[in-house]
């Protein structure tokens, strides 16, 4: 008997065999893409909990290790969403293992050098926005006054440029 036929019929031996065989593998194929202890093992833990909840739905045609990497993949993108949203709901106060791991992140020399490269294709005015903001710390007003805007219109290009760089990182954290 294959051993995808085994878990579902309930052999709880089979699947602890699959657990040991590739908890290794699929907590390093999270912690590689979020960069965060407390969510690969999170997401870990939860992936082996769904494949066993879902054990009747395996497909018997595709290896169990292949399922499994999905059913993390799927998980890693919802707990990226939970967190997110918990972010934006709590705001930057809302301290987590993920976020605190993502700033560590934040600090490489390659995450770093994919970030520039996103300032750099931004469009001109939002760029220079951008950088006189976060590069030269300048205010809002400063701002404005130097090129001859409003602040809401500095307001709006430092957000769209925000903005998009947060959704290249979680594209780059998956």
């Amino acid at each position: 008997m294959n051993l995808i036929a085994s878990i579902q019929k309930d052999n709880v031996h089979a699947f602890s065999q699959v657990y040991e065989t590739f908890h290794r593998e699929i907590y390093g194929f999270i912690f590689q893409r979020t960069k965060s202890e407390f969510l690969a093992e999170e997401v870990t833990q939860l992936t082996f909990i769904k494949a066993w909840k879902n054990r009747a739905k395996l497909n018997h045609t595709l290896p169990i290790n292949i399922q499994l990497f999905g059913i993390a993949k799927q998980v890693m993108i919802d707990e990226l969403r939970k967190e997110a949203n918990r972010f934006k709901y709590e705001g930057e106060a809302a301290a987590t293992p993920f976020t605190d791991n993502l700033i560590k992140a934040l600090e490489s020399k390659d995450l770093m050098r994919l970030i520039d490269g996103d300032i750099a294709n931004m469009p001109p005015v939002r760029r220079h926005v951008f950088e006189l903001s976060r590069k030269q710390g300048l205010t809002h007003k400063e701002i404005a006054q130097m090129l001859n805007i409003s602040n809401k219109a500095v307001e709006q290009h430092i957000s769209k440029a925000l903005l998009q760089l947060k959704q290249h990182l979680y594209s780059i954290m998956l």
